[in-house]
């Protein structure tokens, strides 16, 4: 089984930064996996947001790059994500998400249906 828990959303002002962290609890024995924040603003489709390999690498998408970085703490089960200078259009509930996978994240690692599990999610509020 695969749980996944986000945690540190929040309310800040435009120009602020919040860390989102995603504890990662699973009986899964494979080395490899890809894992992902997406973001989900009211009216809108969930996109991607950045991606992290088990290998480390990671991307992310343009209209977060140089603002938010994804990473690992593979002792702790936890992938993060800095975000930093929010505004307001970063407003948006945040989900993790995983798969266990051989493969990389890949170029399609901000499709949704790339992944086969999901937290519960974590309101970031900027204004």
């Amino acid at each position: 089984d695969v749980q996944l828990v986000e945690s540190g959303g929040g309310s800040v002002q435009a120009g602020g930064s919040l860390k989102l962290s995603c504890t990662v609890s699973t009986t899964y024995t494979y080395k490899n996996y890809c894992m992902g924040w997406f973001r989900q603003a009211p009216g809108k489709e969930r996109e991607g947001v950045a991606a992290i390999d088990s290998d480390g690498s990671t991307t992310s998408a343009d209209s977060v790059k140089g603002r938010f970085t994804i990473s690992q703490d593979s002792a702790r089960n936890t992938v993060c994500l800095q975000m930093n200078n929010l505004q307001p259009e970063d407003t948006a509930m945040y989900y993790c998400a995983a798969r266990w996978t051989n493969l990389p994240c890949g170029d399609r690692w901000y499709l949704s249906s790339q992944y086969n599990y999901w937290g519960q999610g974590t309101q970031v509020t900027v204004s």
